[in-house]
């Protein structure tokens, strides 16, 4: 116990001395702009593309018809707009009949005057659509549904009372596909922080051991508790950051969307409870994949020897992340059981379980998990800090170097 504690003080120490200066320096600054600005500059281009997709004119079709024949085409053009979804339908311009209608299709087909992307002749009975598109374009598709309902509208049929329709505010399948939304946004914001964050902590460690630093700490101090110091802090840090990107977007999403997270698809276990198990699920994914991160920073040398050590991990956690996703609206399958049991991947699997079920012991019970495996990785990490560089116990050999030994 005794002994427990002077880790536990001795991290403290290391963590605070890495927390104040991270935090309290100048570049701290840039790192919180950093992901501000790519944001913000999405979110311009975005509302530029969005007026101009406003502003952008439908494809034009000149209708070479009779007067009553294309009022029939219009209408039905009328009757269909709500099925064209963002894109407007193809709009349609009157172009009364000339001797040679053939050669009038192909005058307009031509004008630079007139930029039509199509010519419609024939009318009703014997329509013939001339223009530079796909067969089974969206243009012909249209063309054709105008017609067709052109044409029916033309028979005199008794059709009966109008389709009577009731709205409500909500059905299971409904509030399933916003609850499966909500899972994969939830592990998409989980798996971009962690990305972002976690490999901060190889670079630190190397800049130590270059500067020896590292040496001397061990010296002074456990192995465990620099590793488990360096790891508090760096979670720290990253929550600080987390609170002021999570403030721009709180103030992002009030200006896009009035109801703030209420216009959002609600979690099923609410939102108060689903942010928090977003920060808890974070803190364990930074404190699992940081573990392994501090491992291979003990082992590198440079900088190079990181980036090739790191990148198979990094590669890793991509696949962890598609493997916790199989199990999204599936949350009692097996594979979202085994990506819960998973350590690596149990962070992101129970995220998606708090948006779609209201249970709440799976999650503490996930959570006791997750530290288990933090402190394995940790004592693993630092058990193979001190034999392979600092040489202390039992020298660590790769299996081929324990081959070539032999």
């Amino acid at each position: 116990m005794m002994r427990m504690n002077e880790t536990l003080r001795a991290a403290f120490v290391i963590g605070r001395r890495d927390f104040a200066a991270t935090v309290f320096s100048k570049t701290f600054l840039f790192f919180l702009l950093g992901p501000l600005f790519p944001l913000a500059m999405g979110l311009m281009f975005g509302g530029i593309g969005a007026r101009v997709d406003r502003n952008a004119a439908p494809p034009t079709v000149a209708v070479i018809a009779s007067p009553a024949d294309y009022t029939k085409l219009d209408k039905a053009r009328e009757q269909l707009s709500g099925l064209g979804g963002d894109k407007p339908l193809v709009a349609l311009r009157s172009v009364a009949p000339e001797p040679g209608v053939k050669d009038q299709a192909r005058h307009l087909l031509d004008s630079e005057e007139q930029q039509v992307l199509g010519v419609l002749e024939g009318g009703l009975a014997k329509p013939h659509f001339t223009g530079a598109v796909n067969a089974d374009g969206r243009t012909v598709k249209q063309m054709e549904m105008f017609i067709r309902e052109a044409r029916r509208a033309d028979i005199a049929v008794d059709e009966g009372p109008a389709m009577q329709v009731t709205l409500t505010q909500s059905s299971s399948g409904s509030i399933a596909f916003a609850r499966g939304l909500t899972a994969r946004l939830g592990q998409t914001i989980l798996f971009l922080l962690t990305v972002l964050l976690a490999g901060m902590l190889l670079s630190q460690l190397i800049e130590e051991k270059s500067n020896k630093v590292i040496e001397v700490l061990a010296a002074a101090v456990p192995v465990d508790a620099i590793f488990l110091g360096k790891l508090f802090a760096m979670l720290c840090m990253s929550i600080v950051g987390i609170a002021v990107w999570a403030s721009a977007g709180a103030a992002g999403i009030a200006f896009y969307a009035p109801g703030g997270l209420g216009a959002l698809p609600p979690p099923a276990v609410g939102w108060p409870f689903f942010i928090a198990l977003i920060i808890l699920y974070f803190a364990m994914s930074y404190l699992l994949i940081g573990a392994t991160f501090l491992g291979i920073g003990a082992q590198a040398s440079t900088v190079r020897e990181v980036q090739t050590m790191s990148m198979p991990v990094t590669m890793a956690q991509v696949l962890l992340f598609g493997f916790a996703q199989l199990g999204v609206g599936k949350p009692d399958s097996a594979e979202a059981i085994g990506a819960s049991i998973f350590p690596l991947s149990s962070p992101f699997a129970m995220i998606a379980r708090a948006a779609e079920s209201p249970l709440v012991w799976p999650h503490l019970a996930a959570l006791a998990w997750q530290a288990l495996w933090v402190a394995i990785i940790l004592r693993l990490a630092s058990n193979l800090f001190r034999r392979s560089v600092l040489k202390s116990g039992k020298r660590f050999r790769w299996p081929w170097q324990r081959r070539a030994a032999a």
